[in-house]
């Protein structure tokens, strides 16, 4: 499975470095245009990422603006991942268009912080427990069986690809104790699922805390995943009935990032939570 990699945030991020190139050499949007013969327009729809330039574009910009060879190197080479297609594209036809552009954020996120109170998070999911719960929505979600089976890979192949490969995100989850009382699919299900979540807790980069049902939570938030990367703001994913939606509105984003950090202040600790989810495992038989 290919290195981490966002192609959408790689060519905002192309965007961005060639606006810095061209306002250090003291050039306005009008100037490029005249000396390259281009548009006004398309200067600016290649800085916004709104326009995916060719390489001979880049090699242009960077002759204009006299980069040096480093810069040059650097600028064309994330060009050409930028031009990669993310591992998820093969599973376009099966998945809603919001499960891509989670995909793809998230390809470039250093740290997911997950809230779910309904059922175990999709980064922890097994695939019987996955299957389950899609067998489980069709009565009001209308999912395709031809579909099914390309979610549940791509749902496994996302966690390959964000939990096991050469550079992990890292992951924190908050779950409500309910969740692992609720039934997915038949006992055996249930107990697979929990013991997984007991051994991917062993995992450095992954902290994961229950809820008690003893402990509401401070407010009747739905899920919600909160995305950090290393160069752009922090978003949040929610799923919602009718799909789901980005919130990056930056007080907004703030606030989601409070919430979670007192859901994690009034869960067990780590050790408590997984002798919790052992407890429950041991009742699924």
């Amino acid at each position: 499975m290919p290195d981490r990699g966002s192609p959408t945030l790689r060519r905002q991020r192309l965007g961005r470095e060639l606006r810095r190139l061209r306002e250090g050499a003291d050039m306005i949007g009008d100037d490029v245009a005249a000396r390259l013969g281009w548009s006004a327009a398309k200067v600016s729809r290649v800085e916004t990422a709104k326009t995916f330039p060719t390489p001979k574009d880049v090699e242009d910009l960077l002759e204009l603006y006299r980069a040096d060879r480093a810069v040059r190197q650097q600028l064309l080479d994330l060009r050409r991942g930028a031009a990669q297609k993310g591992w998820w594209e093969e599973y376009r036809a099966a998945l809603p268009p919001t499960a891509m552009a989670l995909m793809d954020r998230e390809a470039e996120a250093t740290l997911a912080r997950n809230w779910e109170p309904q059922v175990i998070p999709g980064l922890l999911q097994t695939a019987n427990y996955s299957r389950a719960l899609m067998a489980a929505m069709q009565p009001i979600v209308q999912i395709p069986h031809s579909y099914i089976d390309q979610r549940v890979e791509a749902r496994m192949a996302r966690q390959q690809y964000l939990l096991h490969g050469s550079r992990p995100l890292s992951f924190m989850a908050v779950i409500d104790e309910s969740v692992l009382r609720r039934q997915f699919g038949d006992a055996k299900v249930m107990r697979e699922q929990l013991d997984h979540l007991v051994e991917i807790a062993d995992l450095e980069h992954v902290e994961m805390r229950i809820l008690t049902q003893e402990t509401p939570p401070p407010t009747p938030t739905g899920p919600f995943l909160h995305l950090k990367f290393p160069d752009f703001p922090d978003v949040v994913y929610l799923e919602e009935f009718f799909g789901a939606r980005f919130v990056e509105d930056a007080e907004q984003v703030f606030a989601y990032e409070r919430a979670f950090q007192h859901l994690l202040s009034i869960s067990l600790d780590e050790a408590m939570s997984q002798q919790l989810i052992r407890s429950i495992s041991e009742r699924w038989q």
